[in-house]
């Protein structure tokens, strides 16, 4: 059962497709208060309670005992002290003996605090006044999931060929690097679908062109790559970059598509092509337009994007690096003592991401000059509706791939995520695999993290205990920083290693393609934590290095440095399946506590009594997958 309550007059976000009658909050079933043109509400928690949700957020399955925020930012140091990443997801359901989910249609920042002041006190303070708050009773967590899932519309369908292994790198930066990459896989015989083209595939970083000298001849490029089985996927951002004669910045601003300041004049930052303005996504007319632009890409072959910098990413203003420059100017030649030296130096830091500067920015909704703090969570999943709207209407559900860094409920209608830089460290194989269940609850099912690691230097077993969770990740993708150790599989000693991981990828893909569906027309989640399958099991209830997948099986991946298995818990007695290249080896286990003996080429799979998983033989491209001869486990 759900009931709205709404509060003032709140902006349409988009986010929920259903149409619910609202109640006055004067019925809303927790303590509340409006303090300081804020909404606050708090509820009691019992010791043995589960907080779940926040989709794309730090720390653990389990939510209790920390501060986390609903702001999109650009931070790729994902440590426990953060309070929030890229992604604005708000719901949460409490897992206890009286469950419910709530979920607050809010585009503003959003401050949570669950039991971190009190233990078991979780107070929700929203900037602002103006909102729907959706209260979802149910059965079991599960069945709370189902219910929100069905008012805020199906997640998004890639096409098949986007479950298949991808290449990305920042950046290979012209046609014979992305060749030499192609070549890589295929003389070490390893699959492979899709290699990215990150910033440098552009003429001087501007949306919508190519570097001719990089990639002549594009089109044909493209067109032969996608007869070797691969897929190129070019990056876009959220900003234009401001130069006369350059097609996309003069429409946008003949027609004003831009983002203003209070002035009326557009808001101008830097990001990579320097000073740029940023197409107002929250206008549909300037969301409609942006969305047609991927159409010059897509003439030339392109079937897949991914969407970056869109929270927005900002490396300074042009107000703000110029009030800095004349604090420099200012100060030359003086003696600078620690205040004066150290208050230079946060002046130029603080450059990047200001609130002061997204402060300075409006947008057009509905006719209406709003201030951008209101609205700020919206921006990136608004650039992906620009596009995934146009490739809905163009080429229908299932064509192209898209996904994104930043991004709110309701953009999963239109495409996945990643989420976003993180690193080379052990801790965020764990990480990856604890945002998944939560990123399902709140529709999101196409999504996965950069294996191997983002920033920093990975090693050889890191990157095959990366893959080894990835292998089950709908995104499965390979992506480095500039600067750092060239981590593509076929780079390392004893290549089979990561022949083995990945073709249990490719083994695995019908099964992970069925199952994604069904979650996808179900409102289901693809992983699932233990405490919603067995809820009276407290090992169960408190594991979060376990995930269900599907209705059949349990993953458990290696995320420790020199280790060779892992401690499992099974709820129930299981058969466990280490995959490695073609090899099936099976063994039966009984419920309870086992060390489980992994290889860094084995893939530990758990399978639930009474249950069947297909697998179809290994191949170098999906296109060449026999879907039809399975072989069931």
């Amino acid at each position: 059962m759900i009931t709205k309550y709404t509060h003032g007059s709140p902006i349409n976000t988009e986010a929920v497709t259903a149409s619910l009658e609202a109640c006055s909050v004067s019925e809303f079933p927790f303590e509340h208060r409006v303090e300081n043109g804020k909404f606050i509400f708090s509820f009691e928690m019992k010791k043995s309670d589960i907080l779940y949700g926040l989709g794309e957020a730090p720390r653990g399955i389990n939510k209790r005992g920390w501060l986390y925020e609903s702001y999109c930012s650009d931070d790729p140091f994902h440590t426990e002290t953060k309070h929030s990443l890229y992604a604005a997801h708000n719901f949460i359901l409490l897992g206890g003996d009286k469950p419910f989910g709530l979920y607050i249609d809010f585009p503003a920042r959003i401050r949570w605090d669950l039991g971190y002041s009190k233990e078991n006190l979780a107070e929700i303070t929203l900037d602002g006044s103006d909102f729907d708050i959706y209260y979802i009773t149910g059965n079991t967590p599960r069945e709370i999931v189902r219910e929100f899932r069905g008012i805020i519309g199906k997640s998004y369908l890639p096409p098949l060929w986007a479950f298949g292994y991808q290449q990305s790198r920042w950046s290979y930066h012209n046609a014979e690097v992305v060749d030499s990459i192609i070549k890589g896989y295929d003389d070490a015989e390893i699959p492979l679908d899709c290699v990215y083209l990150d910033i440098d595939y552009m003429d001087s970083y501007k949306d919508f062109t190519i570097n001719g000298e990089a990639f002549p001849n594009f089109a044909e490029y493209v067109k032969d790559k996608k007869a070797q089985g691969i897929r190129l996927i070019p990056i876009i951002d959220a900003g234009v970059k401001k130069e006369d004669g350059y097609r996309i910045y003069e429409e946008g601003k003949e027609k004003g598509f831009f983002c203003k300041k209070a002035d009326g004049s557009d808001f101008e930052a830097g990001v990579w092509p320097g000073v740029c303005s940023f197409p107002d996504f929250l206008d549909p007319e300037a969301r409609r337009w942006f969305g047609e632009q991927y159409k010059c890409l897509i003439d030339c072959g392109i079937e897949g994007f991914w969407n970056d910098m869109n929270e927005p990413a900002l490396f300074y203003s042009a107000d703000g690096i110029s009030k800095a420059l004349d604090k420099a100017a200012a100060l030359k030649g003086e003696n600078l003592d620690l205040g004066k030296f150290f208050n230079l130096k946060d002046t130029f830091m603080g450059l990047s991401n200001a609130q002061d500067d997204y402060s300075s920015i409006y947008h057009n909704i509905d006719g209406e000059m709003i201030n951008h703090q209101r609205v700020h969570n919206l921006y990136g999943a608004s650039m992906t509706k620009a596009a995934g709207e146009y490739f809905i209407k163009e080429h229908g559900e299932g064509k192209i791939l898209m996904f994104s860094r930043a991004s709110f409920i309701g953009a999963h209608r239109c495409g996945g995520i990643w989420f976003g830089d993180n690193h080379s460290w052990w801790s965020h194989i764990l990480l990856n695999l604890k945002m998944l269940p939560s990123a399902n609850m709140c529709g999101f099912l196409y999504c996965g993290a950069d294996l191997g690691g983002f920033n920093e230097n990975a090693t050889r077993d890191l990157v095959l205990r990366f893959l080894a969770l990835g292998v089950f990740t709908p995104l499965m993708r390979n992506h480095s920083a500039l600067g750092t150790r060239d981590q593509e599989a076929f780079r390392f000693e004893n290549v089979k290693d990561f022949r083995d991981i990945i073709e249990v990828r490719y083994r695995l893909i019908p099964y992970l393609y069925k199952t994604f569906v069904e979650a996808r027309e179900k409102n289901d989640m693809l992983f699932r934590p233990l405490s919603f399958d067995y809820p009276d099991d407290k090992l169960a209830r408190e594991c979060e290095t376990q995930l269900m997948l599907g209705e059949e099986c349990m993953i458990a991946p290696v995320y420790e440095q020199n280790a060779g298995g892992r401690a499992v818990y099974l709820p129930e007695d299981m058969t466990l399946i280490k995959l490695s290249g073609t090899r099936v080896e099976k063994q039966e286990l009984t419920k309870g506590l086992h060390y489980v003996e992994v290889a860094l080429n084995e893939v530990p799979l758990f399978v639930k009594k009474g249950k069947k998983i297909p697998l179809c033989s290994p191949a170098r491209r999906t296109r060449d997958l026999d879907l039809e001869n399975l072989e069931y486990i």
